[in-house]
């Protein structure tokens, strides 16, 4: 008899714990409630940090027009179903095992092909500008999707007060190092720290958020805090956690799932319906706290991002 083990079963295909447990109260018609990636500076080198609570407002926020309309996904499940693998691969764990994760202090180093290189607390980052409320629809590649009321400013306000040089084609996001606190760095699941990158304009887009925050209050640890980005048009993976690095560069990076799996992860991983993962379709995405599935929408129906690439081939530079 063929078993199947947790491996090799898609998280797409996996009925969130709660679903299950309340099966029958939607059989009999109740409305249900689902369940709900790094410089290599490790934070213990860094002297008796403090915890800064997830529920700290963020005072001053802003509406954005970037916002969608549609309905926001519960924050106890956003922040209760997590794909981190720093802390965990399984997606219930982050919450339990990040809990006491230090985020102060905690600096953010900016290098490369800039004119301004800096080492900033990210405090400082946090009050470059205007926090505002951006509902964004964010997709997994697994299949699953959320709609996040984010908190933060368009990365470009930092990368225009650091003043990037003409050679700079891309920026490279290097997420924090920490095993002794972060067990699923521990593991060779993925090689850390976590990596990610975006080309110059798609960084510069104003819909690429630079976030500090969610639902009005600071970042909850396992949702990323304290700064992250957020790239709603991409798959979830694109938008490093916990940054600690901001590398300006000639050259593509190298993502850390490129590097893992290239033949299933793209460097560019736009949110693309007719680009099915080797393992699963894209066509359709399951929100998360819902039964059904729906449509995918090409750019995660982000069409303002369309003209980035004008005249590529999606399927090739998937």
């Amino acid at each position: 008899m063929l078993i199947k083990k947790p491996a090799d079963i898609p998280s797409s295909e996996i009925t969130p714990k709660s679903l299950y447990l309340n099966r029958r109260k939607f059989l009999a018609g109740t409305v249900i409630s689902g369940a709900a990636s790094v410089a290599g500076m490790s934070l213990g080198e860094l002297a008796e940090p403090m915890t800064v609570q997830a529920n700290t407002k963020v005072e001053g926020i802003q509406e954005s027009s970037f916002s969608t309309t549609e309905k926001i996904t519960p924050l106890k499940d956003v922040s209760n179903y997590n794909n981190y693998y720093e802390f965990s691969t399984d997606k219930y764990e982050p919450a339990k095992l990040a809990k006491d994760f230090k985020t102060r202090p905690w600096t953010v180093t900016i290098d490369g092909q800039v004119k301004k290189k800096q080492v900033l607390d990210v405090d400082a980052i946090m009050k470059m500008a205007t926090p505002e409320e951006r509902i964004y629809r964010h997709r997994c590649v697994e299949g699953w999707s959320i709609v996040v009321p984010w908190v933060g400013f368009s990365l470009s306000e930092l990368i225009n007060k650091v003043d990037p040089m003409p050679k700079a084609k891309f920026i490279e996001f290097t997420t924090v190092l920490d095993p002794n606190h972060m067990p699923g760095q521990r593991t060779g699941v993925l090689e850390w720290p976590y990596v990610e990158g975006l080309r110059m304009d798609e960084a510069m887009h104003p819909l690429a958020l630079l976030c500090f925050g969610m639902y009005g209050e600071s970042l909850p640890n396992q949702d990323g805090a304290p700064l992250r980005i957020v790239v709603p048009w991409k798959y979830g993976f694109k938008s490093a956690k916990a940054i600690v690095r901001i590398h300006f560069t000639d050259k593509q990076p190298i993502n850390t799932w490129n590097k893992s799996a290239p033949n299933e992860y793209g460097f560019y991983s736009n949110v693309n319906p007719n680009v099915d993962h080797p393992r699963w379709s894209q066509a359709k995405e399951r929100r998360l706290g819902e039964f059904f599935k729906r449509p995918t929408l090409m750019f995660n129906g982000y069409d303002q991002v369309a003209s980035l690439y004008s005249g590529m081939d999606l399927k090739k530079n998937f």
